[in-house]
């Protein structure tokens, strides 16, 4: 008996992964994915023109009401879209698209129920939540010499081309730290050295170990915006240690900004070649490069993580900023420095989107604390 069911299972999955591997099938015009609150609740969604979501859940189904198309389940999250997308998922996301654009469901009298605004909708992070978010360190020229005159930017340059060494990579927390476009960035209390980092956000599609920087992109499912906020005022003095500490300045609470959405990588091209990133602070640019200003290229960076670790669908890795951070005193019109509360910033790459959030600062702390927390910068500064 359990053998007949599970030949029955058997048959029954190979019929559904033959029906839907329309492999032939192409979208009439491209699309990001994201996860966006709908009713409240988060929802894997596509996004058309910058401006329209597309709730695929319910797409779908309208999709299956019709005889000529399969049955296939939409993913519950983000994760579960990564993994399955190069599985047949993505034929039917362009079915969804097509379907939708040839029904003119769009826009106008005839707007599927399905159809929402981007400016309706509270965008969640793309990802909740990546299983790694691995990040460069000082992998832009132009960072790792800010504050320079042009001739020293050009003479450590040159030293830096000569000796590359190997990529630094560090760790950051997810889920806490991940936040989406629209949310506040929290100053933690006390801690007044908070700075600024636009990059860009490599999602993984597949898993892999030793992956060679020539099948590098093979392993890529899509891109995103991302910021890397810093913060610089270090450690107490005493103890074990002193000074730099890369879980302070890197792990606090909503320091992980992800999003708005993410880019199928079919429809971005090589970031190498297409890479233009850039932030700015309440109307003033303070960090704008592209891709030639790298270190270390993306596929360098992606060889080099895999080679500590495996990589899987959904992990993320983040390429690193350029000069323009708050240690460069970029003037703006709360002076130079480090961030201030009530400020806005917007990080923008080209062909994806722009992140925009406040800057707010945490007022106080419970007291009953034992003193054990990480104290402001100010008492031992």
């Amino acid at each position: 008996m359990r053998r007949t069911l599970m030949l029955g299972l058997i048959v029954a999955l190979a019929s559904v992964g033959t029906a839907t591997a329309q492999t032939d099938v192409t979208p009439a015009e491209p699309f990001k994915v994201g996860t966006f609150d709908i009713h409240g609740v988060p929802h894997v969604v596509l996004i058309l023109r910058d401006s329209l979501v597309i709730d695929i859940e319910v797409a779908n189904m309208v999709l299956e009401a019709g005889p000529e198309y399969a049955t296939v389940p939409m993913p519950e999250d983000m994760m579960e879209l990564i993994g399955r997308y190069e599985y047949g998922l993505k034929y039917r996301l362009y079915e969804i698209v097509n379907h939708a654009i040839a029904q003119n469901a769009l826009s106008g009298g005839s707007r599927a129920d399905y159809v929402y605004d981007v400016s309706e909708l509270r965008a969640r992070p793309p990802i909740m939540y990546p299983s790694k978010l691995m990040n460069a360190a000082v992998n832009f020229y132009t960072h790792a010499c800010e504050g320079c005159t042009p001739e020293e930017l050009q003479a450590r340059t040159r030293e830096r081309q000569e000796d590359r060494g190997v990529p630094y990579l560090f760790l950051k927390p997810t889920r806490g730290a991940v936040i989406g476009s629209g949310d506040d960035i929290v100053m933690p209390y006390g801690r007044d050295r908070i700075e600024w980092e636009v990059e860009m956000a490599i999602v993984f599609g597949r898993a892999g170990k030793y992956i060679s920087a020539n099948r590098a992109y093979d392993h890529v499912f899509g891109y995103m915006v991302a910021m890397d906020v810093s913060d610089r005022g270090g450690r107490p003095p005493g103890g074990y240690g002193s000074g730099s500490d890369w879980f302070v300045g890197k792990g606090h609470d909503t320091f992980a900004p992800h999003g708005p959405w993410i880019v199928p990588k079919e429809f971005y091209g090589d970031p190498m070649e297409r890479l233009h990133q850039s932030l700015v602070i309440d109307g003033v640019t303070v960090q704008e490069a592209r891709a030639g200003d790298m270190i270390h290229n993306i596929p360098e960076l992606i060889e080099y993580a895999s080679s500590l670790i495996t990589v899987y669908p959904g992990d993320v890795l983040q390429s690193g900023t350029s000069g323009g951070t708050g240690a460069g005193r970029v003037e703006r019109a709360t002076g130079s420095g480090y961030l201030q509360a009530g400020e806005t910033i917007s990080a923008t790459i080209e062909g994806i989107g722009t992140l925009t959030h406040t800057v707010v600062a945490e007022e106080s702390i419970p007291d009953d604390l034992s003193g054990s927390q990480l104290p402001p910068v100010q008492s031992y500064r």
